[in-house]
């Protein structure tokens, strides 16, 4: 079995692929397998998801590539940028991981999501296609830290920009 325990610093060469969806890529232990047919177990570090060209080091040496699977997506767009802020605004309120184009959003098929958006205006249109969402503004998981606990209390990296964090 491939094991592989980091992320590669340099994308420029690699010595085998994995194709994974947008949930697999976001697993930081994983058993699956490479497009070679190899055996392969993830172990990463939590909360980054994979990004697609991304490459990861194995523990012998090797290193791997991270392709993003097509997956079934709903392709938005709306007649301007104030309709398109205002979906991305209602899928937000949803906690709907989100890939954001230039006048486009998509995000994993839903009828229901499908239809509020409808409602709302926009156009929506079924695709098959890679899945790149948006990591989030603070890195990481999503935390909530309602009774202060002491594994939460971190500066959030949105607000050290510039900092070199």
């Amino acid at each position: 079995m491939l094991v592989i325990t980091k992320r590669a610093d340099d994308p420029s060469h690699w010595n085998a692929e994995l194709v994974m969806s947008f949930e697999l890529r976001s697993k930081s232990r994983l058993r699956t397998t490479a497009s070679s047919g190899e055996e392969v177990g993830l172990f990463l570090e939590a909360g980054q998801p994979l990004r697609h060209g991304e490459v990861l080091q194995a523990e012998d040496g090797r290193r791997v590539r991270v392709v993003a699977a097509p997956e079934a997506l709903l392709h938005v767009s709306c007649a301007n940028p104030r309709e398109l802020c205002r979906a991305a605004y209602h899928l937000g309120n949803r906690h709907v991981h989100l890939e954001v184009g230039e006048g486009w959003l998509r995000f994993l098929d839903d009828d229901v999501l499908a239809q509020m958006l409808l409602q709302l205006g926009a156009s929506v249109e079924r695709l098959s296609a890679p899945f790149n969402p948006e990591h989030g503004a603070y890195g990481g998981g999503h935390h909530h830290s309602h009774g202060k606990e002491a594994a939460f209390q971190y500066a959030p990296k949105l607000h050290q920009y510039g900092q070199g964090a």
